[in-house]
């Protein structure tokens, strides 16, 4: 009778975890990159907010992890990555130029990047179709692209 009891306590238990575990994963709106190449990539971001363009870097994000870059409901339908990659060099990049430098950064502005002491960075972009939330997947040359989902 003890194991009967102890058997339902722990399936009742079960589940509820399992409730708590979906809602919040339901819960959270973020844009993530997951790094699905074979080497280390450094990520930076660009967008905009409601004080104009900023572009935030790095992210060092390991093979085959993921890391939230924004975290809550996306407010913008764009957004623009540059990813460097550490082991076997090579960057995913595009043709919309903001502002990137060596170390941590957050940069307000994409002009005269030069002139103010910074890098001049091609971005490509991605288009989340106004979802809360969207995933960016960088995959290694010759895989199918550098997708956004």
């Amino acid at each position: 009778m003890m194991s009967h009891s102890f058997g339902r306590i722990a399936f009742v238990l079960g589940v509820f975890c399992f409730a708590i575990s979906a809602y919040s994963t339901a819960a959270h709106a973020d844009l993530k990159l997951c790094n699905t190449t074979s080497s280390r990539v450094g990520v930076a971001i660009g967008y905009k907010d409601d004080q104009g363009w900023v572009s935030e870097g790095w992210w060092n994000v390991a093979s085959q992890t993921c890391e939230v870059l924004l975290k809550g409901t996306l407010v913008a339908r764009y957004y623009y990555i540059h990813a460097l990659d550490y082991d076997r060099g090579g960057e995913w990049a595009g043709k919309a130029f903001m502002c990137t430098d060596d170390k941590a950064f957050t940069i307000r502005g994409v002009n005269d990047c030069q002139n103010k002491g910074y890098k001049r960075s091609g971005f490509f972009e991605v288009d989340t179709t106004e979802q809360d939330d969207w995933t960016v997947r960088l995959t290694d040359p010759g895989d199918a692209g550098t997708g956004a989902q």
